[in-house]
C-alpha cells in the first residue's frame, strides 16, 4: 500500500469509530434501535469503501473520453485536471497520452514502453530534454504502429523518457500528423 492509500485507510477507520461511538453514547437506553442505526452505518461504510475501490472502473464512464466524429476527425474533452487525454494503440497495446503542444515528440514513459515491448533498460540514453523538473536523459526509438481510430501510422519516431514520469507524452511529432487542431468549449478536435 502507497502512503496515500494508508492514510485514506486512516480516515475511513477513524471516520468509523466516530460514527460507532456517536451512535453507542446516543442509544444507551435503545439497544434494539442502536443495533439498527449500527447496521445501517456500516453497509453506509462499505459502500463508500467499495465505490472508492471502484472509482476507477466508474470515472471511465462518467469522464467521457475521445469519440469518433468520422474517419479522419477525433474530439478529445478537457479532462477534469484541465488536460486533453488521448488513448492510441501502440504496437497492438492501449496507452494513454497527455496532449502536449509543448513537447517536440512524442514521449513515452519506461513503463509504456515496457508495456509496448521496449526494453527500457537495453536502449541507449543519448539525448536530453528540458522538462519542467530539469534536464532529463531520452533514447530514440520508432513505433512499429500507432493507431487512432482508423488512422494508422507505421514507423513513427518517439523517445523513451529516462526519468520517472506519470503519463506518456502526444508532443508534434504525432500531432503535426494533423491538418487542423482547435480547443474550443473544452474540446479539443484533431482534424485531417
Amino acid at each position: 500500500m502507497t502512503t496515500d492509500q494508508i492514510m485514506r485507510l486512516t480516515y475511513l477507520v477513524l471516520l468509523g469509530v466516530a460514527i460507532g461511538g456517536s451512535a453507542i453514547l446516543a442509544g444507551r437506553t435503545n439497544m434494539g434501535k442502536m443495533a439498527q442505526q449500527a447496521a445501517i452505518w456500516a453497509l453506509i461504510f462499505i459502500g463508500v469503501i467499495g465505490a472508492y475501490g471502484l472509482w476507477e472502473d466508474i470515472s471511465k464512464d462518467v469522464n467521457p473520453r475521445q469519440s469518433f466524429v468520422d474517419a479522419t476527425t477525433v474530439q478529445v474533452p478537457r479532462g477534469p485536471d484541465g488536460h486533453y487525454y488521448l488513448t492510441l494503440q501502440i504496437n497492438n497495446t492501449p496507452v494513454d497520452f497527455v496532449v502536449d503542444t509543448g513537447a517536440s515528440q512524442i514521449v513515452l514513459s519506461q513503463q509504456d514502453a515496457k508495456r509496448i515491448g521496449i526494453d527500457p533498460a537495453g536502449l541507449r540514453y543519448s539525448g536530453s530534454a528540458n522538462t519542467a523538473n530539469g534536464v532529463v536523459r531520452t533514447a530514440p526509438v520508432v513505433l512499429d504502429q500507432t493507431v487512432l481510430g482508423e488512422m494508422v501510422e507505421r514507423g513513427l519516431p518517439a523517445v523513451v523518457n529516462g526519468g520517472a514520469m506519470d503519463a506518456s507524452l502526444l508532443g508534434m511529432t504525432y500531432l503535426g500528423l494533423f491538418d487542423r487542431i482547435e480547443i474550443s468549449n473544452g474540446m479539443l478536435v484533431l482534424n485531417r
